[in-house]
């Protein structure tokens, strides 16, 4: 690594900042932010500071910093979902700083180094996506950016899944199905199919079918998998969508173990036929890939936790605010959650229980039982104050201790088994690119 790529570079950090968090290196930078390493200076434990440039500079940009906030306060005591610890306002109100656990690296940092994941690695990592999947779905969410830089990944190959820009309600999407316009957005970005993530690349870590772009993406993945049905293509809603697969109908297909290396395991290739489904009504849920043998080792009921109700952000998500608005209503939302009037729209309850007061402890509640911080409002020595947002749990986190070792969460929820199974992973030279 480059001197320049570990070189700190605190100027790039706020005063009201370095004064909560002790920079240590910086570990990523690229056109949306900055990416450090750090310490909270109050309670000593080591955090990843993301700083997002002009998170705010234009609706799109809004909206993804909105939804990443607000879909990662709801689901982000998952155990294999990254938590966010803390939301902090930037003093030119234009950047903003998200304070996360602090994990080693990411799954395509690890793929780049070609020899470090093995077949147990894999099929951990992919066990801890289904949970993570799990949940999320439980909750009628989908992610939409599966990919190996979303999947952050520690010493003990325990699996963070991040970055919620992209994700939906699909209440939200259901509610608004007659937007052609919607509808047509959900065609392309859901109709992808994301294969670096499953089990069966080649040698370089590469995929069995790349593509140089979505719609080749697509093509790629139409000529291995079994054509859809008619009703398939129909069931997409979109003029566009259905005559783009059927001109890739006409091309050969290739059987997809031809594509494998002949050394890939014949429950992974099972696994995969499984999963690669043109209609996501007939692939594998993520409930029943659980239960896949590939993962069976891992695999325990009791640790694989699902929510009962729907999670729908509290603003129209189909309908672009503009920038103050989605700036100011973040904000907002900070001060509602810590004010006892709740993050997020949680609606129809699945078994007619109360949800926020059976499933979701208010601010109150959690303050009393360590689970937030109570002074969650950082101030900083000159300018206006800057709101900060803190979800700090309680629970012991997963990152190297001070004498480099690593910790394991205890909420990781390994029955016996899988702590004995559990692979380890040197990721000392691989680190995490923004």
């Amino acid at each position: 690594m480059s001197k320049k790529y570990q070189s700190t570079n605190v100027s790039e950090v706020e005063d009201h900042i370095s004064l909560k968090y002790e920079i240590k290196k910086r570990l990523g930078k690229g056109a949306y932010g900055i990416v450090w390493k750090a310490v909270d200076r109050q309670t000593g434990e080591i955090v990843a500071v993301k700083k997002i440039f002009d998170a705010f500079r234009n609706r799109t940009d809004a909206q993804r910093t909105f939804r990443e906030i607000m879909f990662l306060q709801e689901f982000g005591d998952h155990p294999n979902i990254v938590q966010l610890l803390n939301v902090v306002r930037a003093q030119n109100d234009k950047d903003i700083y998200l304070i996360f656990e602090y994990m080693d690296t990411d799954l395509h940092a690890v793929i780049k180094k070609g020899t470090l994941l093995k077949d147990i690695h894999k099929r951990y990592v992919m066990y801890q996506l289904f949970k993570a999947i799990k949940y999320l779905h439980s909750g009628n969410v989908i992610h939409r950016d599966h990919k190996p830089s979303n999947v952050l990944l520690d010493t003990d190959c325990v699996v963070k899944l991040c970055d919620f820009g992209l994700a939906r309600s699909l209440n939200q999407i259901q509610e608004d199905s007659g937007n052609p316009a919607l509808t047509e957005y959900v065609a392309t970005r859901c109709g992808h199919v994301e294969p670096r993530l499953y089990p069966g690349r080649n040698a370089a870590g590469e995929s069995p079918v790349p593509g140089t772009s979505t719609i080749n993406q697509i093509e790629k993945i139409m000529t291995t998998i079994p054509h859809p049905s008619p009703e398939d293509i129909l069931a997409i809603k979109s003029e566009y969508g259905s005559s783009v697969i059927q001109r890739m109908l006409l091309k050969p297909q290739v059987p997809l173990e031809d594509l494998l290396q002949p050394s890939v395991p014949s429950d992974a290739l099972d696994l995969l036929r499984g999963l690669l489904v043109f209609n996501p009504d007939k692939r594998l849920t993520a409930e029943q890939a659980l239960q896949h043998p590939y993962v069976a080792r891992f695999h325990n009921p009791a640790k694989e936790p699902a929510l009962n109700y729907d999670v729908v952000l509290p603003v129209d998500d189909d309908v672009q605010l503009s920038v103050v608005q989605y700036r100011n209503k973040l904000y907002e939302m900070m001060l509602e959650r810590r004010t006892n009037q709740g993050m997020l729209r949680l609606i129809q309850p699945k078994d007619g229980r109360s949800v926020r007061s059976v499933e979701k402890p208010n601010v109150k509640e959690k303050v009393e039982k360590g689970l937030v911080k109570a002074n969650a409002f950082v101030r900083s020595p000159a300018g206006p104050p800057h709101h900060g947002f803190s979800t700090a749990a309680g629970r012991k986190r997963v990152g190297p201790t001070s004498n480099g070792s690593a910790t394991t969460s205890p909420t990781e929820g390994t029955n016996t088994d899988e702590v004995i199974n559990r692979p380890q992973l040197n990721v000392q030279f691989c680190f995490p690119l923004l």
